[in-house]
């Protein structure tokens, strides 16, 4: 269903003689600076009654209107996959995402995602960008995302994620054994040869920080906890790896799965079981779009990996006894 727009504002004195796409921006901040520069082009959002192009001036006391229909942004369609809500609103939703579930249609993946699951929850997705969906977790990662109900938070949360005021903490198990954190800083890129890889970037990149601390150390594994600055595309794997320290069960970023000696036989059945990056957003803070509020959520990891640190826990038990 489209969603209907309908503001009204006073050019205050201070913007007296500022463009017209200025001048929206600062009066209507719920809404991206190109989504107003393309109501002003379409006469959706006149001055005085009139339709003003983009960098036509704007003075004291004059009388900004909106007047829009948002329309659907695609042709995507809702399905019924179960969501495992952790918190909504009007203005946000709160998944937990399972394991196995992609985030948004594409290449290979036309159907079935988080986006479609999303639009059958609540087909008014359907006229904000992306259904909602402001950040992604990979297939394999499982944890906490928001999602944006309406066009405002979608803005707002985008320039949280932008300004890195939005808090996200993952859980995760990683080869071998570590004594203490870290902060991990590199520039990251697409992998050279392999453009579904990322990788640490020697020339050129973006800007990419993890930190990371010990929650409880093992026989040649470590249970961390990651805190990601920058938000870049497998980052906690591609930052992990880098410092030799990959996680269990990367099957992109890891390389060849290698038993540790003197392993009993029950960790070593969970490891070569475990098929899929042991990862999971289990934190999300920010600050709510609508009340303004520092709020926060947990979900606790999934059954395999817990499978995992206690098959873990064990192996050091019998190995200690021995």
């Amino acid at each position: 269903m489209a969603e209907k727009i309908t503001l009204h504002a006073v050019a205050p004195v201070d913007l007296t003689g500022k463009r017209c796409d200025q001048v929206a921006h600062l009066l209507f901040p719920d809404y991206s600076r190109s989504r107003l520069q393309a109501w002003i082009k379409s006469g959706e959002l006149t001055v005085d009654g009139k339709q003003f192009r983009a960098k036509d001036k704007v003075y004291a006391d004059m009388v900004l209107d909106i007047s829009a229909t948002v329309a659907d942004e695609e042709e995507w369609s809702g399905e019924d996959i179960p969501l495992d809500i952790v918190h909504e609103d009007d203005s946000v939703i709160v998944i937990n995402k399972p394991v196995g579930l992609v985030v948004h249609p594409a290449a290979g993946h036309a159907n079935g995602t988080l986006l479609n699951a999303l639009l059958n929850h609540y087909p008014d997705l359907a006229s904000v960008p992306r259904a909602g969906i402001v950040h992604r977790l990979d297939k394999d990662t499982s944890g906490l995302m928001v999602v944006a109900k309406t066009l405002s938070a979608h803005t707002d949360l985008v320039n949280q994620l932008q300004e890195r005021s939005v808090s996200r903490t993952y859980q995760a198990v990683a080869c071998g054994a570590m004594t203490g954190g870290g902060t991990v800083e590199t520039m990251m890129d697409r992998h050279p040869r392999d453009r579904k890889k990322m990788a640490v970037a020697l020339v050129g990149g973006k800007e990419a920080i993890t930190h990371y601390r010990l929650m409880e150390r093992f026989n040649d594994f470590t249970h961390i906890k990651v805190n990601l600055e920058t938000g870049r595309t497998h980052q906690i794997r591609v930052h992990m790896a880098h410092i030799r320290k990959p996680l269990v069960g990367d099957q992109v970023y890891r390389g060849r799965l290698q038993l540790p000696k003197g392993a009993t036989p029950g960790l070593i059945e969970v490891l070569r079981n475990f098929k899929r990056q042991a990862l999971h957003a289990y934190q999300l803070e920010l600050w709510h779009p609508e009340t303004g509020d520092r709020v926060l959520w947990e979900a606790q990891p999934p059954a395999d990996f817990l499978s995992l640190i206690a098959a873990l826990r064990l192996d050091k038990k019998e190995r200690e006894q021995l």
